[in-house]
């Protein structure tokens, strides 16, 4: 979907939906991860002006994702973002809180459409590579197609790749288009507001711990915990519902 079409009704994707949720539902899913394997999880931002609050909000929390699962075996982080006329970056992958809120600390968001399906293509390209445990993306407008952006996004489901759809605002273009993309990759959907800085902490550290324990290990997280991590543990387990 482009930039001032309707918006898909519900009836003329079901059949697409359906067919991608059967082929993500076949493919194999260990709940716990082998012991002593570090996580890998890629993080995608949209860099574009409006985001600049809840960036430098993402750039002061992000060392809490390391910290949280030091104990599970580690994890790797490589950070994606688009931002301005076309442009888009992406950080080796490191083990190293501090270089990565270095980076994310020296980027200022400028005005531009949004590239999701760019981060979701080099998602799957990187997890063709090696092994990718998650994709987190937090943003908050869509400006794409969002039949192509699903398709890549079911290709991210048969990699056995979750993307993690976190959506500031309440924009229902965007919410769908991340919805879909939640349900075809296997992952899930939250949406929250520049107020919620509190619940994305909560959200990133579950996804961290999904990415290195594995769906045991943020089960266990959720039941001491409760709430939206609770509820993104059940989206996980039970069909991948939204928050």
């Amino acid at each position: 979907m482009r930039k001032g079409d309707d918006l898909p009704s519900k009836s003329s994707s079901k059949t697409e939906v359906d067919a991608f949720l059967r082929q993500v539902a076949a493919v194999p899913r260990p709940a716990v991860k082998p012991s002593g394997d570090r996580g890998r999880l890629l993080f995608g931002m949209d860099a574009t002006s409006s985001r600049q609050p809840m960036w430098d909000q993402a750039a002061h929390t992000q060392a809490e994702m390391f910290d949280v699962t030091g104990d599970l075996g580690g994890l790797d982080v490589q950070l994606a973002f688009y931002r301005g006329f076309r442009e888009f970056k992406v950080s080796p992958w490191t083990s190293d809180p501090r270089s990565l809120s270095k980076l994310m600390t020296s980027v200022t968001c400028l005005a531009g459409e949004t590239q999701l399906h760019k981060i979701l293509k080099h998602a799957r390209n990187e997890a063709g590579k090696h092994k990718v445990d998650a994709l987190v993306f937090v943003g908050d407008a869509f400006e794409e197609d969002v039949d192509a952006v699903g398709q890549t996004a079911g290709e991210l489901g048969m990699l056995g790749l979750p993307a993690f759809m976190f959506h500031e605002g309440d924009n229902p273009l965007t919410e769908y288009a991340f919805q879909q993309v939640a349900k075809l990759s296997g992952g899930g959907y939250c949406r929250f507001d520049v107020n919620s800085a509190d619940m994305l902490r909560q959200l990133l550290r579950a996804v961290a711990v999904y990415a290195v324990g594995g769906r045991k290990a943020l089960e266990d997280m959720a039941a001491k915990q409760g709430g939206d991590v609770r509820l993104l543990a059940h989206q996980i387990s039970s069909g991948n519902r939204s928050l």
